[in-house]
């Protein structure tokens, strides 16, 4: 038997789940220009003998980190980019929050149709004397 669609499910707890979900959808939009993975400043050194940054932190360097194919890839962000670039990848994180709200909302309504349906079966059972 197949699972009914979420909306045909009864009570407070899956009403409260379709809420929750449908809030999500009706409020967010995935941003075209959003980004994955994070954004972090870090220092390094040239290893020039006569720079500055033998003695001192080093040069900074912002870097977008990011998965591809199951690979770590990480790329170097101009400094005049960092702002736009963390905007991006905080609208990237933002997306898939909502995203997993939905997800995770879908699942406990699974998890409630199963549990209906035992109930109903459980009910439908009857002793029966021969």
């Amino acid at each position: 038997m197949y699972p009914l669609k979420s909306n045909q499910l009864k009570g407070a707890q899956a009403s409260s789940l379709r809420q929750r979900k449908y809030r999500v959808l009706r409020t967010f939009c995935i941003p075209e220009d959003a980004l994955p993975g994070s954004l972090a400043l870090t220092h390094r050194r040239c290893g020039k003998a006569t720079c500055h940054c033998v003695e001192g932190e080093g040069h900074p360097q912002w870097l977008l980190t990011f998965m591809v194919d199951g690979k770590k890839r990480v790329e170097t962000v101009p400094h005049e980019w960092a702002e736009e670039v963390e905007r991006r990848v905080g609208a990237g994180r933002a997306a898939k929050e909502a995203l997993n709200e939905v997800l995770l909302a879908n699942a406990e309504l699974l998890v409630l149709e199963r549990k209906e349906r035992g109930r109903k079966k459980k009910k439908g059972k009857g002793t029966k004397r021969s």
